[in-house]
């Protein structure tokens, strides 16, 4: 045995080789380094900056003509202004009360029964199919359709925000149901669980994540569909004043109204984001 074998052995085994990509700094193009939350933060940051200051570069020497893009300063002037005299609180609040109902129903649907066909095979059998069948029928074909069934109220717009979430949702909680390893299931069965107590005791708590984040992509669904229904048959929402503003060549209230909708998605998908690590804890993902 040579010295430096001898010399390693004799402390206690062969030096430990370090893993790979420990003590380096994080790569943008290294696959799984992770990312503290401060350095997330600042580059998200960052590029909505830089994506600002091309808007302003372009609107402000001229390159774009307002009637396309209007400046960022004019777009924040037309803001405030339908701000203060409550056109943008009421436009935003129906629209937030359209989308929340018609996301609650689907979602409150959708999730018993995705549970349920991702458990039982009879079932799944019976449904999946048929969602199938629907969920490639175009949500636009249907808006004619749910005026004449529903008028052009309120009604009209839970059905679309419903037709064009529901059944994607379905597919997707099953989905999240079967990825559940059927060891676990195993494992019930062989500690003498019932069935019901093999669902609330092991496939709940090992699917909701998923379950979650399907509402959480969903949701941007229902904001979509939200849109639309108020772009054809509103009489006041968001969409509606994009329709209006489009008619007298407002693009200010265009481009505001879009950023505000994007806004809003941004807030409502991060609020979910963070609730996610509050509820299911014991599923964290790094």
């Amino acid at each position: 045995m040579s010295a430096p074998e001898a010399s390693s052995t004799s402390k206690g085994g062969p030096r430990a080789q370090p893993r790979a990509g420990v003590g380096r700094p994080p790569s943008a193009f290294r696959i799984g380094d992770p990312l503290g939350a401060h350095a997330f933060v600042a580059i998200a940051v960052c590029v909505f900056v830089l994506l600002f200051a091309l808007w302003w570069a372009a609107t402000g020497t001229g390159w774009v003509k307002p009637i396309f893009l209007p400046h960022p300063g004019a777009v924040l002037s037309k803001m405030v202004e339908l701000a203060l005299d409550g056109t943008l609180l009421s436009d935003a609040g129906v629209s937030l009360y359209r989308m929340a109902v018609g996301f609650a129903l689907a979602s409150a649907m959708a999730i018993p029964i995705g549970i349920m066909i991702g458990c039982f095979k009879t079932w799944e059998a019976a449904i999946e199919p048929f969602v199938d069948f629907v969920r490639y029928m175009p949500v636009v074909a249907f808006v004619p359709l749910t005026i004449l069934w529903a008028g052009t109220g309120d009604i009209q717009k839970f059905v679309i925000i419903w037709i064009g979430t529901f059944f994607q949702q379905v597919l997707m909680v099953m989905d999240c149901v079967k990825r559940v390893p059927p060891d676990f299931v195993g494992l019930g069965r062989t500690l003498g669980l019932s069935e019901t107590r093999i669902l609330t005791r092991i496939v709940l708590p090992s699917s909701l994540p998923g379950i979650w984040d399907t509402l959480r992509i969903s949701l941007g669904w229902a904001w979509t569909w939200l849109v639309l229904a108020e772009l054809v048959a509103a009489t006041s929402g968001l969409g509606y004043r994009i329709v209006v503003s489009q008619r007298y060549f407002q693009t200010q209230t265009i481009i505001g109204y879009i950023l505000l909708l994007g806004v809003l998605g941004l807030i409502t998908d991060q609020s979910m984001k963070a609730l996610e690590r509050v509820l299911f804890r014991y599923a964290s993902r790094h």
